[in-house]
């Protein structure tokens, strides 16, 4: 008897199986949408697709009477650009310090309960803390992503240079490697890939430290968008640009996952 959890979908119909709960949906909002539209043809809450095209067309296609601006593109480049710094910094920041605490003892024993703490801190808790300290320009909005990202890779860096086979260690200092020789030749290597994936796994937190600190200071940027229409209602404005950082979230996901087969394709085989 064949049981069900040793099917195993074919490419095929693992792609159309991955599309149908989008497309159920995407069918779900519209027959809620058309309920809403018959009652009330200016509905906010639920527009049809028609609005919905309207407002794309307005904020990716057409320029801003008053910046001269497309208000979409301006957006996205604003907010890519606090997020790629801060996710820079954070992951340059746990990699060395990852390494740290992972490779030496005296650095473990004095640096991990330092990390523990930062890790514990709700980094929205002390975004106040940032713009006092920093002010209201950028430099608060990209402190908040790498106190937000860089505990959580430290510690998954550290963590993962202790699972490290204890024989490749030995071995590399028997044959004369010094402390410094054995983290760039045997660790760093080998933890690169491993630095990709806890990026991959922090792009969530990253999008959200970002969209948090753009809604409280900012006067550009997707996040500033989104909580500037919220007080007209404007669902036609919010859930393209919700649809739009989802898009490239995982656009930047597939990214780091290509960079890593083909950068290092033994991690991908092991």
């Amino acid at each position: 008897m064949r049981r069900l959890m040793n099917l195993r979908p074919n490419r095929g119909s693992g792609l159309l199986l991955g599309i149908l709960p989008f497309v159920a949906l995407l069918i779900a909002y519209l027959v809620a949408s058309d309920i809403r539209m018959a009652d009330n043809p200016n509905d906010k809450l639920l527009p049809g697709m028609s609005v919905f095209a309207d407002a794309v067309q307005q904020f990716a296609f057409q320029e801003d009477k008053r910046s001269g601006d497309i208000i979409l593109w301006s957006d996205t480049a604003a907010s890519l650009q606090r997020l790629g710094i801060g996710l820079s910094l954070a992951a340059l920041g746990g990699l060395v310090f990852g390494i740290l605490t992972g490779v030496l003892p005296y650095g473990r024993a004095t640096l991990s309960p330092l990390i523990a703490a930062l890790s514990m801190i709700p980094p929205l808790a002390i975004l106040p803390i940032l713009f006092i300290i920093f002010g209201l320009g950028e430099l608060s909005k990209i402190v908040l992503i790498v106190i937000g990202i860089a505990p959580f890779v430290m510690r998954d860096i550290g963590m993962r240079v202790g699972e490290l086979p204890a024989e490749q260690l030995i071995k590399v200092q028997t044959l004369g490697a010094s402390t410094w020789q054995t983290i760039v030749r045997v660790v760093l290597p080998q933890m690169l890939p491993r630095l990709i994936d806890a990026v991959r796994l922090s792009l969530g937190p990253a999008w959200l430290f970002l969209i948090a600190a753009e809604a409280i200071a900012a006067t550009d940027g997707l996040g500033y968008r989104i909580f500037l229409v919220r007080r007209y209602l404007a669902m036609d404005i919010i859930l393209p640009y919700v649809v739009w950082i989802t898009l490239l979230a995982f656009v930047m996901d597939l990214l780091l996952r290509q960079i890593s087969r083909r950068a290092f394709p033994w991690y991908q085989r092991a």
